[in-house]
C-alpha cells in the first residue's frame, strides 16, 4: 500500500511540471496564463507565433505523461503492485498537470498529457485516440472540439484493446476531467466564438512571467 502511494505521489509531482510555463520563461515569452485562453498548454503558446516553444511544450507535457506510466510499468512488478497502481499513476500524473502544486494549482487542460499517458498504456489506444483528434482537427480546425471528441472515444478504445477494469476507469476519469476543463470552450463552440487552430487572439499578451 505504501509503495503504491509513493508511485502515485511521484507521478503527481512529475505531472505538476507545467512545460508551457517553464518553456515560456526560458525562452523569454509571456506567461501563457496571461493571454489568449489563459491555458498553459501548447495551443495557447502557439498564439505567440513561436512554433518552437509550442512544440517543446507539447513534447514536454506529453512526455511526462508517457514517462510516469512507462516507469510504473517497468518497476511496479518489482514492488508487488499491479494494474490498479499503474492506473493510479496515470490518473495522478494527469491530475498533476491540471492542478500543479508548483504553480498554485492552476494548470492546463491536459490533452497532450493524456495523449502521452494513453501511448504508454498501449500504443494502439494512444494512436487511435490521436487519429481521432487529428481527423476532427483537420476537418473542423477546432483544437477544443478535437480534444472533446477524442476524450469521448478514449475509454472505448481502452475497453476494446485492454479490457482491464482499472484502465477503463482511469481513462474514463481522464476523459471526464478533459470535458470538465473544456466547459468554457464548449460554450464558445455553441456560441460560434471559439478560436480556430493557428488563429491569434486579438488581446495583447502581458509581460507577466511564471
Amino acid at each position: 500500500m505504501l509503495t503504491g502511494a509513493v508511485f502515485i505521489l511521484t507521478a503527481y509531482l512529475l505531472g505538476s511540471l507545467s512545460f508551457a510555463i517553464l518553456v515560456s520563461k526560458l525562452m523569454g515569452l509571456p506567461n501563457p496564463r496571461s493571454y489568449g485562453s489563459g491555458n498553459p498548454g501548447a495551443t495557447n503558446v502557439l498564439r505567440t507565433g513561436n512554433k518552437k516553444a509550442a512544440a517543446l511544450t507539447l513534447l514536454g507535457d506529453a512526455g511526462k505523461g508517457w514517462l510516469a506510466v512507462f516507469l510504473a510499468q517497468q518497476f511496479a512488478w518489482r514492488f508487488g503492485v499491479g494494474d490498479g497502481v499503474i492506473a493510479g499513476v496515470a490518473l495522478a500524473v494527469f491530475v498533476g498537470h491540471l492542478y500543479p502544486i508548483y504553480f498554485g494549482l492552476r494548470g492546463g487542460k491536459g490533452v497532450a498529457t493524456a495523449g502521452g499517458i494513453l501511448l504508454a498504456l498501449d500504443w494502439r489506444v494512444g494512436l487511435g485516440t490521436l487519429a481521432t483528434w487529428l481527423i476532427i482537427a483537420f476537418f473542423f480546425r477546432y483544437s477544443s472540439l478535437a480534444a472533446l471528441v477524442a476524450a469521448v472515444f478514449a475509454p472505448f478504445y481502452t475497453a476494446l484493446i485492454l479490457g482491464a477494469d482499472a484502465y477503463i476507469a482511469c481513462t474514463t476519469a481522464i476523459a471526464a476531467l478533459i470535458i470538465w476543463r473544456h466547459r468554457s470552450n464548449i460554450r464558445k463552440l455553441l456560441d460560434g466564438t471559439e478560436s480556430r487552430i493557428g488563429e491569434k487572439k486579438r488581446d495583447t499578451p502581458t509581460t507577466e512571467q511564471a
